[in-house]
């Protein structure tokens, strides 16, 4: 009788062991998009662009002498549905670090979870401060919303030269950030440029022409548009479609070929902050450039780049720990430093877990995007 004990003990433990990605010969990393509703296209980028990095970590021998498994859900980009799916990855799944690819309001309500359960995530893009105010087990990749926003404060009045500044802003978490940053830079530093009209716009506007009328009677020298590509790309067409030929100036929402195709030959000179520089010339960049367009027929853009750099710092992090308990690759993200991503060269993260690197600023020239210029500003980057 003894011995069936043991034996039922033993296969009980088996059995656990069996169901842990350790066991199971792979390191299970999660990932949280947007796959259906208003951002299924940023979702489908990142799916695929973290894919990619999936193949690249694989080739290259995966972590721990482990195969790298992506588990992956639909978050809708709702809050509600991501804390449902990241209490599946830590206690179904049991994956070694999650990686967001999703937006603010998704990300910033899963991270506390992460946090008390000491699982390590990295946001690819989401903006909010909440986000890593979370905890120490939170980290950014993409850039805090106020630092994009004084980067486009920077790049309005420094390298565009304009005095009277036209707000418009997307009236949710993404927007008001960075409007908030836009409206910190002109405080500080805008040597004499002011805002001459400012409009909160509903998230499901589509008609911005009442807007638009009001700005062209106002006559400013650029309009900041603070939105996601199906609210800027009918922003420039109207504009456009009105003979406005002001100056209009996006950030990273609207880096995509979706904004492309929205907008039409009226994108030819739209400017945008954002997280990648498609002319950049490391060898790094290149490959992911040409393999995505080669794969999916389509330009690859900011969100699935910023997915990839986030899901590589994690196996990097993983790497580095030796471990695939939490505390080890926490620290191991913390010490992060040089790290050459697609996204720019990562120099490291605060003691708050937000990037430091450059902030790319890309115009839009013969319907792609390409380099116009770069924040280096430390005073500006540094969250």
């Amino acid at each position: 009788m003894k011995g069936i004990k043991i034996l039922l003990t033993l296969a009980v433990v088996l059995f656990l062991a069996v169901g842990s990605a350790s066991a199971a010969g792979t390191v299970k990393v999660g990932l949280l998009a947007p796959l259906t509703g208003f951002a299924a296209a940023d979702g489908l980028s990142v799916l695929n662009s973290v894919k990619l990095a999936v193949d690249r970590v694989n080739a290259e021998g995966g972590v721990l002498g482990k195969k790298v498994e992506l588990v992956y859900y639909d978050d809708r980009a709702d809050g509600k549905e991501a804390v449902a799916l990241a209490r599946k990855l830590i206690q179904h799944d049991r994956v070694a670090g999650v990686v967001g690819g999703s937006y603010s309001t998704p990300s910033r309500a899963a991270a506390p979870i992460f946090q008390d359960e000491e699982i390590p995530f990295v946001a690819a893009y989401a903006v909010h401060p909440d986000i890593t105010r979370a905890g120490n087990y939170c980290f950014r990749n993409g850039f805090l919303g106020t630092v994009e926003g004084k980067s486009a404060g920077y790049v309005a009045v420094e390298l565009l030269k304009s005095k009277r500044i036209a707000l418009l802003t997307s009236d949710n978490d993404f927007g008001r950030t960075l409007a908030k940053g836009f409206r910190t830079f002109l405080k500080t530093r805008g040597a004499g440029a002011k805002i001459v009209y400012a409009q909160t716009y509903p998230f499901s506007e589509k008609d911005f022409k009442p807007y638009l009328s009001k700005i062209k009677e106002i006559n400013p020298d650029i309009i900041f548009a603070s939105g996601y590509y199906f609210q800027t790309g009918p922003v420039v067409k109207q504009a456009r479609e009105m003979g406005m030929t002001v100056k209009i100036l996006g950030e990273e929402g609207a880096d995509s070929p979706k904004f492309l195709e929205i907008a039409g030959k009226a994108a030819e000179g739209f400017v945008l902050v954002t997280n990648l520089n498609r002319d950049d010339p490391r060898a790094v960049v290149q490959d992911f450039l040409k393999k995505y367009q080669s794969l999916y027929k389509i330009q690859p853009d900011m969100v699935g780049a910023s997915a990839y750099d986030a899901f590589t710092i994690m196996c990097d992090a993983i790497k580095r720990a030796g471990s695939l308990k939490g505390p080890a690759i926490r620290k191991a993200l913390a010490s992060t430093k040089d790290y050459n991503g697609l996204t720019g060269i990562l120099k490291g993260f605060t003691d708050r877990g937000e990037v430091m690197k450059e902030v790319q600023v890309q115009v839009v020239r013969g319907g792609a995007f390409h380099q116009f210029g770069v924040v280096k500003d430390l005073s500006l980057i540094t969250p």
